[in-house]
């Protein structure tokens, strides 16, 4: 059996700097979370730099980019939570694909 190579796309990691509290802060996340963080914005209709002024309000003892990325993963996670709760997650998922190298 042949070995199966798997092709991992390389993430671009995108520094941004924001004002937070009158003070100018960067801050650097993959450009995934960019995007998550945009359409979470949208949807809740703030603009990014005020969700994240909310993020950093709620953060505990982590530095503010991993908050970020905490916030956009539990976002995503609870949605998927819910549709199982619904019924309507499996449907869209498919089955699983495998990792393994032979």
């Amino acid at each position: 059996m042949k070995s199966k190579v798997i092709e991992r796309s390389k993430s671009t990691v995108l520094k941004r700097s924001i004002v937070l509290l009158g003070h100018k802060t960067s801050i650097s996340l993959e450009d995934e979370f960019w995007n998550g963080l945009r359409e979470i914005a949208k949807q809740r209709d703030r603009t990014v730099s005020d969700l994240i002024a909310a993020i950093d309000d709620h953060r505990k003892h982590t530095n503010l980019s991993s908050a970020v990325r905490l916030f956009v993963l539990g976002f995503y996670r609870d949605q998927v939570v819910d549709q199982i709760a619904e019924g309507s997650a499996l449907e869209t998922l498919g089955p699983p694909e495998r990792r393994a190298v032979t």
